[in-house]
């Protein structure tokens, strides 16, 4: 078996629940200094949420107006986030372990995600899980796409942090996750990542 063959099964499969950092090396500025939650990753692509930029202004409760949903006892009101360009009006919620439902999907010991209209109102009402994120749309890779990605050094893999990824505000949070690989964000240069 080559070097090359047992770094990419390395990759493969092992990325559900991590964080992806956007490097310079990215070329697509939608995607400079993101941090994206990594939701799935195995032999038929990925699927992640950006998880530190906002979409525009909406809230939860411009969100559920939009729905058509009751506003009346709103208790709870957050931003919502651009989870990636792809199915946009598509939301999902990414939550602390503390709140189940029958859609919920465990990704990690501290994470779960949920996409169902019934946890936004448990939000809005004061209830649902302790930390979240509200995401519309999501970013998606095809079968080894990620992979060639994270080989030309778009991307930097690290461990999810529920502290950033729920409380750390938005514009630190790719700053803090670079910080917490121990690396500098000022210590980047364009050879990053080359062997």
């Amino acid at each position: 078996m080559t070097e090359e063959t047992t770094l990419k099964q390395d990759l493969s499969g092992y990325l559900t629940g991590q964080f992806l950092l956007a490097t310079p090396h990215m070329p697509d500025p939608r995607f400079e200094k993101v941090v994206i939650y990594i939701c799935g990753h195995d032999s038929n692509g990925a699927m992640g949420l950006v998880i530190n930029k906002h979409l525009g202004d909406l809230t939860l409760k411009g969100l559920l107006e939009y729905l058509n949903l009751s506003q009346d006892s709103i208790k709870r009101d957050l931003p919502i986030y651009f989870g990636g360009p792809v199915d946009t009006g598509r939301g999902f919620v990414l939550h602390s372990n503390d709140f189940v439902h029958p859609g919920t999907v465990p990704l990690g010991e501290h994470i779960s995600l949920t996409a169902t209209v019934d946890v936004l109102q448990a939000i809005a009402e004061g209830g649902g899980p302790k930390d979240c994120l509200l995401v519309m749309g999501y970013i998606g890779w095809g079968p080894g796409q990620l992979d060639s990605e994270l080989h030309s050094n778009r991307w930097i893999q690290a461990e999810a942090d529920p502290e950033i990824l729920f409380h750390v505000p938005i514009g630190k949070k790719w700053e803090m996750a670079i910080t917490k690989l121990g690396v500098s964000p000022d210590a980047f240069s364009e050879e990053i990542g080359q062997a």
